[in-house]
């Protein structure tokens, strides 16, 4: 047995990480050519410049400018908000701030976020799985049996792998549950896509709100890793505590501040648009595709479908890679049984994905059980 192995927490050995896009395809040079639409990305190449006039010095803790552009844009004080690298450090943050580890738990409510899970077994917190509803929705009566259980609650509204909002209802019931017990932490990952359907301004109400945010998604930067945590001051000041010392390096922070100002915000509300009316066209077209069963509503970069069954499934899955078409497998997920995923790339890369299948279907070559289908 290595040292490693030896010495390493016994539960980590076992542990599965979570398997991002870019482990399950590797993006350097030989993929060159290949098109990504497994990791709800943006399409097109960033055009911003870096100073690195201070490269030589550390950041500030909380960069002034960064703060400033993103209180502007969401209306929140600074005090109510943390920086961090992508929303991901901020669930980390989190579960290491109000868990115990190997005596509290967090709540999932699945199909959803992977690294909920992830980041609470890294911490050693447990975890109780409180899954949807067959329509997609909070089980809030499943909920209740758990108030006292956990200490966080984590909500994704847009849900990822779904695309789907939870409805505000449900999540009012939720924050009133574990008003006395648990932080509930509600992702807006994607929340750009549907702005209208924000909880920010419940943050007044309940204290024990947590909002997630991230600059990845409808503002292009995903290679940037700049996300924010929003929150009352106490608990802003609590998280301040377990951060690193340095989380947003002086170029992210440079670069993300030129996003939300006027200019950034008027590119990004076209690119939400462009987006939206992209999204709805695949949908269309997937709902004409005799293989296809089901397309999920979706309020995100992303739609969700589900295949007749799992030969087709696999099969245009693997058509697709083959023809350096990259989408992402959500078969394994609760409830998502022959699911795929595919990010909202440009107009061109999915115009390339449907003539990929159509002609993929069209093939003499084809299973005649698939085809058939």
């Amino acid at each position: 047995m290595s040292i490693s192995n030896k010495l390493a927490r016994k539960e980590l050995l076992a542990m599965v990480p979570y398997q991002s896009a870019r482990r399950l395809f590797a993006s350097g040079a030989a993929s060159q050519g290949q098109v990504w639409l497994n990791a709800n990305e943006a399409a097109g190449a960033g055009r911003y410049q870096v100073n690195g006039d201070n490269i030589n010095r550390y950041p500030d803790f909380q960069p002034e400018n960064l703060l400033n552009a993103y209180s502007d844009y969401c209306g929140l004080t600074k005090a109510h908000i943390l920086a961090t690298r992508g929303a991901d450090e901020g669930i980390e943050l989190i579960i290491r701030a109000f868990c115990q580890a190997y005596q509290d738990n967090i709540i999932i409510c699945p199909p959803t976020y992977g690294m909920y899970a992830i980041s609470a077994e890294n911490h050693g917190a447990g975890i109780i799985s409180v899954p949807l509803t067959s329509e997609l929705g909070l089980d809030i009566a499943k909920l209740r049996t758990q108030v006292g259980r956990a200490k966080v609650v984590f909500l994704c509204s847009p849900g990822n792998p779904t695309g789907n909002l939870l409805s505000k209802q449900d999540i009012a019931s939720a924050l009133e549950l574990f008003s006395e017990s648990a932080i509930v932490v509600v992702d807006e990952a994607y929340i750009e896509f549907c702005p209208e359907q924000t909880v920010l301004s419940w943050l007044a109400k309940y204290p024990q709100l947590v909002i997630l945010r991230t600059l990845s998604k409808a503002f292009a930067l995903a290679g940037l890793r700049c996300g924010f945590t929003l929150a009352s001051p106490a608990i802003i000041t609590l998280l301040s505590k377990v951060i690193a010392p340095y989380p947003i390096a002086a170029p992210v922070a440079d670069i993300a501040s030129t996003a939300l100002a006027p200019s950034g915000l008027k590119e990004m509300s076209s690119r939400v648009q462009e987006t939206n009316n992209l999204r709805a066209q695949l949908s269309a077209w997937l709902s004409e595709q005799p293989w296809c069963k089901q397309v999920f509503n979706a309020d995100a970069n992303f739609l969700l479908f589900r295949c007749q069954n799992q030969a087709l499934k696999d099969y245009i899955f693997q058509c697709l890679v083959a023809q350096g078409i990259l989408i992402r497998d959500q078969s394994k997920q609760p409830s998502l049984a022959h699911c795929l995923r595919i990010s909202i790339g440009s107009a061109e890369e999915l115009t390339l994905l449907q003539q990929t299948l159509s002609d993929s279907f069209a093939d003499k070559t084809a299973p005649k059980a698939i085809k058939e289908n």
